[in-house]
């Protein structure tokens, strides 16, 4: 009796974490939408994507909704480090799976038929944002300007700042890695690549900075109260370290993806050229 009061006890703290500490409807609306979208293309695409793709989008809609809708939203409020993995989720992990899953022809056969004409109306926007230039520097560009104290400060204690910031970092997410990790796209192998190792060393450069100044630079944790007794100083080292790590092994990861497609890509044409049959799709997963 006495565990079955334990199950249910621990069932219950669950699912409360499971709940969202501040309801968002946008960002419930979002992943619910995408997901419908998606699962209808998967249906009414020729192809079947088989069930890594969608796997990986499907798991990076989780991972989206489960840093920004669930309880895991309060303690990116109240502690550093776990706001840094929050966003090492929306900038990093959850777009470098959804874009991973190449699920532009399925989510093209999902969407309604007047989509079409507004994606038109975006699509000098979207150019300018998928420029070589301007998409690594606005994906670093970010980062930094987050991490300004005063910016921060301000972000962490206004909601809609708050939001604004968390869309930003997973819309611009979506955006560079879009543009770094889909094949036949507007870059070659070599500059695709060549992005990917432009953004590395800022990353490593703001990393290393929060794992080792010897000063509190995020003193709103202060001010609002922190989630667990824990050394603020240790906070912002593992803040930092989050920053610095596991975002630079996404840049070698992808890289090693790029390199992938390429020899897929060689092999096709290969193939193409001996037996002279039509290459098989676009990307490799």
């Amino acid at each position: 009796m006495a565990d079955a009061t334990t199950l249910v006890h621990s069932l219950a703290s669950l699912a409360s974490w499971l709940v969202p500490w501040e309801f968002e409807p946008l960002w419930g609306l979002a992943c619910l939408a995408a997901a419908a979208v998606y699962l209808r293309g998967m249906r009414r695409h020729d192809a079947s994507p088989g069930w890594l793709r969608p796997t990986a989008f499907l798991t990076g809609l989780v991972l989206v909704y489960a840093v920004s809708q669930t309880h895991y939203d309060y303690l990116s409020q109240y502690m550093f480090f776990p706001h840094r993995a929050q966003h090492l989720v929306l900038h990093h992990a959850a777009p470098f799976l959804i874009i991973l899953a190449f699920p532009g022809p399925v989510l093209a056969a999902g969407m309604p038929a007047r989509l079409p004409a507004a994606r038109r109306a975006v699509r000098p926007l979207f150019d300018l944002l998928q420029h070589p230039c301007v998409a690594p520097l606005l994906f670093v560009g970010l980062i930094y300007f987050w991490l300004i104290p005063e910016v921060h400060f301000d972000a962490m204690l206004s909601r809609p700042l708050y939001q604004l910031m968390n869309w930003s970092m997973l819309l611009d997410g979506l955006l560079f890695w879009w543009l770094v990790l889909t094949p036949h796209g507007r870059l070659g192998p070599g500059r695709r690549i060549l992005l990917l190792l432009v953004v590395v060393p800022p990353q490593i450069l703001i990393g290393a900075y929060l794992t080792f100044s010897p000063t509190v630079l995020f003193d709103v944790y202060e001010v609002c109260g922190r989630a667990w007794p824990l050394s603020p100083l240790v906070d912002q080292q593992i803040g930092g370290l989050i920053t610095w790590i596991p975002a630079t092994m996404m840049s070698v990861i992808g890289t090693l993806i790029v390199l992938r497609q390429l020899r897929h890509g060689e092999a096709d044409e290969r193939r193409r050229a001996t037996t002279g049959t039509t290459p098989g799709t676009s990307g490799h997963l």
